[in-house]
């Protein structure tokens, strides 16, 4: 149930979506004479789209995330890497046979550099289809035929496909792996994403080493107009969002223990 609420929710609650029903109810309260409730409408949807795609406010949300765990030394041993799902373009690759990257492809592109540095640590990569409309093919099962090419061996990797969320990869792959005590292993998700992920993982009873990695911000970005094309700053704002509500969503249901998990 929590999954199809927070689903539905999002569909809503995100900025784009957001504005077009603001704009929608506006056009339907001018057809019933209801002009400054119309007026309304079409002013808080402008203000929704102005900010999210033309200022800083996206990169100034996401910093706070990505900051909050930075990358540790490189540990002399790694008994196993897990990344989680979300960089890959599951439509098309479901219709092509592919492995198109998204804009998080830096998951995988990593995934595949750790796993060469440690030639003997197993690889879980953890993703199955999360989307409620849109049909599409889930991250463990397009990431074999990535690593296999980057020179991962087959054998070497451990597939969790079941899970829609980022509690189910924390809980699956903690029954998948069954991790002993005083092993490594290395958590590899998106930086704005980590504090969310590692509570999660913390929470299941899976400890890991973050390693986070695709950035979207330098930290340098203030506030500001334009600072970014408008798309990329609607996404930025997008996703920023997105992690926020999911943090205290999580927080309020009892999956972490702190609304801002930290290191």
């Amino acid at each position: 149930m929590f999954f199809y609420l927070s689903k539905i929710f999002w569909f809503f609650i995100q900025p784009l979506n957001l504005a077009i029903f603001l704009l929608l109810a506006g056009l339907l309260a001018v057809t019933i004479g209801r002009r400054r409730l119309a007026a309304a409408g079409s002013v808080l949807a402008f203000l929704i789209l102005a900010l999210s795609a033309w200022t800083s406010l996206g990169a100034m949300m996401l910093n706070p995330l990505e900051e909050r765990f930075q990358r540790p030394p490189l540990p002399e041993k790694v008994d196993g890497i897990v990344v989680l799902g979300g960089g890959f373009e599951g439509a098309i690759n479901l219709a092509r046979g592919g492995y198109e990257l998204n804009s998080s492809g830096d998951r995988m592109v990593e995934t595949a550099i750790l796993a060469r540095r440690f030639p003997t640590a197993k690889v879980v990569v953890s993703g199955g289809t999360g989307a409620l409309f849109l049909d599409g093919e889930g991250d463990a099962a397009t990431a074999p035929r990535l690593l296999t090419a980057l020179g991962v061996a087959a054998d070497r990797m451990i597939l969790e496909n079941k899970s829609r969320n980022t509690y189910e990869n924390a809980v699956f792959t903690k029954e998948l792996v069954t991790p002993k005590p005083g092993e490594t292993w290395l958590l590899v998700t998106s930086a704005f994403h980590m504090p969310r992920a590692k509570a999660l993982f913390d929470k299941a009873g899976f400890a890991t080493v973050p390693w986070p990695v695709d950035y979207r911000t330098s930290g340098r970005e203030g506030v500001g107009l334009f600072r970014d094309n408008p798309a990329d700053s609607l996404q930025a704002t997008t996703m920023a969002i997105r992690e926020w509500i999911g943090l205290f969503a999580y927080w309020l249901s009892g999956r972490i223990d702190q609304p801002f998990p930290g290191g």
